[in-house]
């Protein structure tokens, strides 16, 4: 796989770990990264950007955990079979925060103003 779709801005607040793991997620969601491609290896992206090692791997073990992307040991990082399960893990967050708030007897639009403040949404 080229790396040639992540490009990071030094000048941003945002840590470069963080940067290269949005943007890798934005590659699965948008589908220019399927199911089965390999990423480059934690070195090679990490010399491609001029990065530490580290730096990608903290991003990589992210993702990983997120279930985006999986490692096969020596063969190399690929994206996983189910791509994205951001929509998957949000929604199973959903009804645990559902499931939650009843419990506690928050009535519902109470608890959606705390959803709402929590995101930052007006």
């Amino acid at each position: 796989m080229d790396a040639s779709f992540v490009t990071l801005d030094p000048q941003s607040t945002t840590p470069a770990s963080e940067q290269l793991r949005t943007q890798i997620l934005a590659g699965v969601q948008s589908g220019r990264l399927a199911a089965g491609d390999k990423l480059p290896t934690v070195r090679g992206l990490a010399d491609h950007l001029g990065l530490a090692a580290n730096t990608v791997a903290k991003a990589y073990r992210a993702l990983e955990q997120d279930e985006v992307i999986e490692t096969r040991g020596r063969n190399g990082s690929f994206v996983s079979a189910s791509g994205d399960s951001t929509h998957r893990q949000a929604q199973l967050a959903a009804v645990a925060y559902a499931d939650r708030i009843t419990t506690l007897g928050v009535a519902p639009t109470e608890a959606l103003a705390l959803a709402a403040a929590a995101l930052g949404i007006r």
